[in-house]
């Protein structure tokens, strides 16, 4: 008897960030249609999916960084040491993926990001940042927590989008307020400015929902200029088209991975 030599996995590490109120579960289809040519790491952001809710001590101080060591610590249980990876990430996922960027720049071998929530990377008198300023005190001032997941829900969605859902899914999404406020105190807290950006030296796709909200169109629009080596792209849908239109999105990702892996500097 003989037994055959395990080979090492040398399809290129992927690491896949999901947006507020969702989990690493909303990546399913890309992973399916992909495994074969990338070893796909999909995880749960803090308060999402199987991951932990940040304790007190986090809580008291949330931040960005708090959030990218909780990421760090699930790749150290998947990556060998130093092992470098592709990063993507959508809305809230794709802003703890520029901080990772910029926390672990050796690692990175490119950056894909839809729609980021970084609206720290907006001037105080930005319209769009008047706007998302306008839908976070709305939620603060919410007489419920169910009122508050309406008025986040809809904002992103369109109104009534919170009400037409199944009372499970509007149970479990109200559940998970709690965390997106943590996730907004994180997200206008992150120090960051638009020449930091300039420190992601990899090659980077910025995309955009067609029917976006101003917000988010404007935190791409300058990143995408900020970025040293980024091009951006538009697709059907809006600000959660990662979920409602993932074929579109998946191929776009796809041709950035294939194009990114196929480069000698990758």
């Amino acid at each position: 008897m003989t037994t055959a030599a395990f080979l090492p996995d040398r399809r290129p590490a992927v690491v896949l960030l999901h947006s507020s109120m969702s989990s690493r579960s909303q990546w399913a289809a890309l992973m399916s249609a992909h495994e074969r040519d990338y070893r796909f790491l999909a995880l749960d952001l803090l308060g999402y999916g199987k991951a932990p809710f940040p304790d007190a001590a986090m809580r008291a101080s949330f931040s960005l960084a708090h959030e990218v060591e909780a990421v760090q610590a699930a790749l150290a249980a998947q990556l060998a040491p130093d092992e470098p990876f592709h990063l993507v990430g959508h809305s809230y996922g794709g802003a703890t993926a520029l901080r990772l960027a910029r926390t672990a720049p050796g690692r990175i071998r490119s950056l894909a990001v839809f729609e980021p929530v970084a609206f720290h990377l907006l001037e105080e008198s930005d319209a769009g940042r008047a706007e998302v300023g306008a839908v976070i005190a709305a939620i603060e001032a919410a007489a419920t927590p169910e009122e508050a997941t309406r008025r986040f829900i809809d904002y992103w969605n369109g109104p009534g989008a919170f009400d037409a859902l199944p009372a499970p899914v509007r149970e479990r999404f109200t559940g998970q307020v709690a965390k997106v406020r943590l996730d907004f105190i994180a997200l206008l807290g992150e120090p960051a400015t638009l020449a930091d950006m300039a420190a992601i030296g990899v090659p980077a796709l910025v995309l955009t929902g067609r029917a976006g909200p101003a917000s988010t169109r404007a935190v791409a629009g300058r990143l995408a200029s900020a970025l040293p080596h980024a091009s951006s792209a538009q697709t059907p849908g809006g600000h959660m088209a990662p979920i409602t239109h993932a074929a579109d999105v998946n191929r776009a990702l796809a041709a950035f991975l294939a194009s990114v892996s196929q480069s000698p500097k990758s």
